[in-house]
């Protein structure tokens, strides 16, 4: 039933709107992660750990999932090792180890920006490795509106050049999360994306997790808060990879991609809410109209369908 599901058009839409709000409430859960944690903001080895704890937790969830569903533990086979563990090193392990070398050597507002560009190299690239997902008019437009969008909720991006390095870290945060949704699409489309999912996300957040204690992190686990804190986002992660690698499998990658661009926005909503921070102004409401204008004409139907990668 989930696979009909993520299988047809209208439905995929309202999915890929699931997995960005679902990723949306990452930004705030992670501040108060790290206030609940006690992390210091220069403390990189602390912050690799508990990303690391973060998606060995989300793995070992959706390998929950499958398991149940399968009524047997699902085992990688010989021939998906090597590119199930490729696709936990780019997508999650170097995404997020660049991300968070990078946010101690710039500022939110570049890496708001960098980050954002993730969506763009998808729907520029995707023509490359695909040859029905189509590049046109219509998708440079979209990418143009949801730029400007992105450039609306920082403000008109009144960005620094003294941040090179930590740019240059953001900059390949952002090649690896493009380069991470081509893989997972060529990845998942013989095999199962909760699977795939499970596993790339354990090997990811092992490697981090090794990479912290290496770099002298630790954690303290003595509240309730600061587990249920790991534990959502945990959760966040696991339900939002696994979806967004089932809609990866069945739908041109730049028409899913495109809905990333919404993170941000619900970002920042969501830390207004929970965090009390003064983010309801004007420029929020201008960038959700033109990141959503921008999505629409990605999606628009070009001279011929675009058939499944499958």
């Amino acid at each position: 039933m989930l696979q009909n599901i993520l299988k047809n058009k209208k439905s995929a839409y309202f999915i890929a709107l699931l997995c960005t709000l679902l990723w949306g409430t990452a930004f705030p859960f992670i501040k108060l992660g790290y206030s609940s944690f006690a992390i210091a903001d220069d403390d990189t080895g602390t912050k690799l750990l508990f990303a690391g704890f973060r998606f060995a937790a989300a793995g070992v969830m959706v390998l929950a999932v499958v398991w149940i569903k399968e009524k047997r533990f699902p085992v990688l086979q010989k021939s998906d090792v090597l590119p199930v563990t490729s696709l936990g090193l780019v997508q999650t392990a170097a995404q997020y180890i660049f991300t968070y070398i990078g946010i101690g050597f710039t500022s939110g507002t570049n890496t708001s920006i960098i980050t954002a560009c993730a969506s763009f190299f998808t729907v520029l690239s995707a023509p490359l490795f695909f040859k029905n997902d189509r590049l046109g008019g219509a998708k440079l437009a979209g990418c143009a509106l949801g730029f400007a969008g992105v450039l609306a909720i920082n403000r008109g991006a009144q960005v620094s050049t003294d941040t090179l390095f930590g740019d240059v870290m953001i900059l390949f945060s952002t090649i690896s999360a493009a380069a991470g949704n081509l893989l997972s699409k060529k990845i998942a489309r013989n095999r199962s994306p909760f699977r795939v999912t499970a596993y790339q996300l354990l090997i990811g957040g092992c490697v981090m997790t090794a990479i912290g204690f290496l770099c002298g992190g630790s954690l303290r686990f003595d509240n309730f808060k600061s587990l249920f804190i790991l534990l959502w986002l945990a959760f966040v992660s696991a339900a939002a990879f696994a979806l967004w690698t089932g809609l990866l499998k069945y739908h041109p990658a730049s028409k899913i991609c495109i809905f990333n661009l919404l993170v941000p926005v619900f970002g920042t909503v969501l830390s207004g809410l929970l965090l009390g921070e003064n983010v309801f102004r004007i420029e929020t409401a201008v960038s959700l109209a033109l990141i959503s204008a921008g999505i629409v004409f990605v999606n628009l139907p070009g001279k011929r369908r675009e058939k499944n990668e499958n």
